[in-house]
This record gives C-alpha cells, structure tokens and sequence, in this order.
C-alpha cells in the first residue's frame, strides 16, 4: 500500500524534534561553522571575542573581522546572552518575524546556492530547538520586543 500525503506529512511532523534532538554543536554546527564562517569569524582569522569587537566595532568591521565563532561559549554570546538573537538577526533569510522580509547581512554565507543555505539555515535552525530562533535582543530596540524567558527556555543548543 502506497503511502498517501497525509501519512507522509504526519512522519515528517514527528521526525522534525528528531532531527533536532540529533543536532550537536560537535558533529553539525563547528564543522557548518568552519567550512562556512572561519575566514572572518575565527580566532586564527584574527576574529575578536564578542567583548573586543564591541570597544571597536569600526576597526573590525572595516577589515571585515566579526566576532569569533569558533568555539561552543563564543557561539552561545551571539545566541542567549549578552548579544541574544546576534546570530540569528544575521543568518536569517528574511521570513522570521521583524526581519521584514530582509534576509541577515551574513545568510548569503551559508553556502554557494539557495538549497545548500536553506539546508545549513535548517541545521541551524534545528540544533537551536523547536521555537529557539528568533531575532530579539536582549532589550527592546524599535518595534522589536525584548527577548522572553520562554523564548530562551526553547533553546536547547546540544553539546
């Protein structure tokens, strides 16, 4: 018996916190990170700390130097805390809530075509956890509400 759509759609539903639950920092995202980001956001790249890049963000900018990425604490930085939602407002695609529909300056990064992005943005995506991605910071800036402890709490960010 061949297997109609809504069978199929019901072993996807079920399968996506799978995935997520198999999404580890060592075996998916450093690799994602290395092949995709060392050039400008590793410590052998001359990459700052998050705390360096802030005191001079115009001098690392204009040599095109972001804030390091290269190791599970320098990563978490950009995701929860001190600078929640850095990474995410920046590898977005444009279709999360308050991105306007403007992808994050550093998406186009993700890989050379639009389905190698859009599968390293569902790595990403899912390694966060189900609801952990999302573009708010810490406090409130604009129309973009602060982050919430229950948006923090979906993270889950494996090891």
């Amino acid at each position: 018996m061949k297997p109609n759509f809504w069978t199929t759609a019901a072993c996807a539903a079920f399968a996506l916190p799978a995935m997520a639950a198999d999404v580890s920092y060592r075996a998916d995202v450093a690799p994602l990170l290395k092949a995709q980001c060392a050039e400008c956001h590793f410590a052998a790249a001359g990459a700052p700390t998050l705390q360096e890049f802030d005191l001079a963000k115009e001098k690392f900018t204009k040599d095109k130097t972001g804030p390091r990425l290269d190791t599970y604490e320098t990563l978490v930085a950009l995701i929860a805390y001190p600078d929640s939602g850095a990474f995410m407002r920046r590898l977005d695609d444009g279709t999360s809530q308050y991105a306007g529909g403007k992808p994050g300056n550093m998406y186009k990064y993700l890989g050379e075509t639009d389905a190698e992005r859009a599968k390293n943005l569902a790595t990403l995506k899912a390694w966060l956890g189900q609801g952990g991605w999302n573009l708010n910071r810490w406090k409130a800036r604009g129309d973009v509400p602060a982050v919430t402890k229950e948006q923090v709490d979906k993270l889950v960010l494996k090891y």
